[in-house]
């Protein structure tokens, strides 16, 4: 889905919602791989209102199905309050977000927005760390056959590219490009190159490759233990 073809899409939605919240919608914006035009799944949005009541959501859930249609995701309803108090809880979440996205609607509600290093530290440890043993895990489970660790490393491909983006977020890269923030993450941890290279080529799985998913998984191992380390010992500038 191209930007040209997702935005009438998207202009339906802010439709929608206007006229489900009136005057108590200040924001839209969609995020994600649609707005880097790398993408073939739905479109996420960030919807940001003053209140959202019960009744907002009966009315929002009379218009799911045009949205499954029209192949944009249920959008994530905030009242901005909230959204303010919870930058320390979803660091990472709503980092990719100000990353990338682009306003179809309002006042930009991320001018003078600020994640704190310390509570994005912590989330990166947290999920390099979770990535780290559910890799081990499913390795155990997989019971050393080469297809079902082939579908690991696969299926977890995207994962990996988002904690090197997250990092390079928490070194303070202000990258907007996709690809260009998940090398700097690489780089900066010190990550073999070529690894890096074979594990990003498994995550459009439309692309053509000659990887074996299944041979990768050592060297992966060894790569997400090198971003537990890294993060570890990180300190701010």
């Amino acid at each position: 889905m191209s930007a040209t073809s997702w935005r009438p899409a998207a202009e339906r939605l802010v439709g929608g919602l206007r006229a489900v919240f009136g005057e108590r919608l200040r924001s839209v914006v969609a995020y994600g791989p649609h707005v880097e035009e790398n993408a073939d799944g739905p479109l996420s949005c960030l919807a940001l209102v003053t209140a959202i009541t019960a009744a907002d959501l009966e009315a929002c859930a009379r218009l799911s199905h045009a949205w499954q249609r029209e192949r944009i995701a249920t959008p994530l309803l905030l009242p901005e309050d909230e959204f303010l108090r919870s930058l320390d809880a979803f660091p990472l979440e709503y980092g990719e977000i100000l990353r990338a996205h682009l306003l179809l609607f309002g006042t930009n509600p991320f001018d003078g927005v600020r994640i704190e290093p310390s509570d994005l530290r912590r989330a990166c440890e947290t999920q390099i760390k979770s990535h780290l043993v559910h890799l081990r895990e499913a390795f155990v489970e997989a019971g050393g056959t080469p297809r079902a660790v082939a579908e690991l490393v696969t299926a977890s491909a995207p994962a990996f590219a988002s904690l090197l983006r997250n990092l390079a977020r928490l070194n303070g890269s202000a990258a907007r490009d996709r690809a260009a923030a998940t090398r700097e993450g690489a780089k900066l941890a010190q990550l073999p190159d070529a690894v890096v290279t074979d594990l990003l080529s498994l995550e459009r799985p439309t692309a053509v490759n000659t990887t074996d998913p299944a041979k990768l998984f050592p060297e992966y191992l060894a790569a997400v233990e090198q971003l537990a380390r890294f993060v570890d010992s990180w300190r701010a500038h």
